[in-house]
């Protein structure tokens, strides 16, 4: 479940100078590392600012505006909203973005190291973070680049899939750092401490002890237990797999509880989908459910909006109502029933089909709400997060602002 499958590449034609992919948009609106600055020396020559005109934020926030903080939008390619949009939630999880700045400081340097996916995005964090202006805009170009080499489905103008992005770039990231671990395993220079900021235990002969355990792991993965239990003898047959985020269906006019309870409720196994138990060694009825049996420090909700109708031969956009709390109780779902999680940031999807539209992020930082839409960012209300809940009737013009990927933190710290 972690290799999520692909989700689905909404496409749209080429965009024309002013792109339609995209919809009009209104006009603009850390902790720091002593080994990040002097790994980042003359980091700031490569820099690509743009503009100085996003002063307005500033003034909008005042004294509130967090100290040692940056805020930055993301130059539009053309069609690359997705990423953007993507990029923004990340760089505002805290963990992983203090992670991947570690990364950035121990190897940004090394002799033999070569551009990839994983160098591109710290050498944008540490772009945002190192930045002598408190806002501004970034080309995020090499980074934008190196996603279209790597991933042929990313390297037209069509609209893309901002979930799709996600799924790749956190398996990217991990086969990145999987791979150093085996470079480095293989180098008797190199402790294991020194490995790709991940947890492995290296063992003399240089196999691992257990998986290794990269940033991606320590902030998004989450272990899902699936049970049978046969309703012959009671036996219950247990199988654990790892995720990085939850696929969950919608329904109209419901909660993000409620799609949660349906998406780990009882399957009972019966006719031709009899459960094989190994105790009764034959086919037998049986109950089915899933339950966490441990939770990510960041849980990545994904609402599945884009469903395929065999009646249209197409994919469809879902504008149900769907309401997601500020802050979500895992209770019966989740082996800690007391585990409890504040929303951070929500990647939006604008538009009423898949094939065309807009992707734009929610971010709370410090305690403040923020709208970033690609080279704009603006100071928002928590109000605003009601409007993209989604509509109450199916064939309901005006709104059609969505939420489309939630990002959740685990309150306590614990993972």
């Amino acid at each position: 479940m972690a290799r999520t499958a692909r989700l689905l590449a909404a496409e749209d034609p080429p965009p024309p100078p002013a792109a339609a992919a995209e919809r009009p948009r209104p006009a603009a609106a850390g902790s720091g590392l002593r080994s990040l600055s002097s790994a980042a020396s003359g980091l700031w020559d490569r820099l690509s600012v743009l503009g100085a005109g996003v002063s307005k934020l500033e003034k909008a926030l005042g004294d509130h505006f967090p100290e040692g903080e940056r805020y930055f939008g993301l130059e539009n390619f053309g069609n690359t909203c997705y990423c953007n949009s993507v990029l923004q939630a990340l760089y505002h999880c805290i963990p992983f973005r203090e992670q991947l700045l570690e990364y950035y400081a121990t190897y940004k340097n090394t002799e033999d190291s070569e551009d990839n996916l994983l160098t591109c995005l710290a050498d944008l964090f540490a772009q945002i973070t190192l930045a002598k202006k408190r806002t501004g805009v970034l080309a995020p170009k090499r980074f934008v680049q190196r996603v279209r080499k790597q991933n042929e489905l990313f390297r037209s103008y069509m609209h893309q899939d901002a979930h799709e992005f996600w799924n790749f770039l956190v398996n990217d990231i991990i086969d990145i750092l999987e791979e150093d671990c085996r470079t480095a395993n293989s180098s008797p220079e190199t402790t294991p401490e020194e490995v790709s900021n991940g947890a492995a235990n290296a063992l003399a002969n240089g196999a691992r002890e257990r998986p290794l355990v990269t940033l991606v792991h320590r902030t998004f993965q989450g272990i899902l237990t699936n049970e049978t239990k046969c309703l012959m003898c009671d036996t219950i047959t247990a199988k654990d797999e790892t995720f990085f985020d939850l696929s969950i269906d919608v329904e109209q006019n419901s909660s993000l509880t409620s799609c949660l309870k349906s998406f780990f409720s009882t399957e009972i196994l019966n006719g031709e989908d009899k459960f094989f138990c190994d105790k009764c060694s034959s086919l037998q009825e049986a109950h089915k459910r899933m339950k966490i049996k441990k939770a990510p420090h960041v849980l990545v909700i994904h609402l599945k909006r884009f469903k395929y109708v065999e009646q249209l031969s197409r994919h469809k956009k879902l504008s149900y109502r769907v309401v997601y709390p500020l802050e979500l109780k895992l209770g019966s779902m989740s082996e800690d029933a007391d585990c409890e999680y504040s929303l951070f940031a929500v990647v939006v999807h604008v538009g009423s089909s898949p094939n065309h539209g807009h992707y734009v992020s929610q971010i709370k930082s410090h305690g403040n709400w923020l709208s970033f839409d690609d080279d704009t960012v603006q100071i928002s209300e928590e109000s605003t997060l009601q409007t993209f809940y989604g509509s109450s009737r199916e064939h309901c013009g005006g709104n059609t602002d969505h939420g489309y990927i939630l990002f959740y933190e685990r309150l306590g710290g614990k993972s």
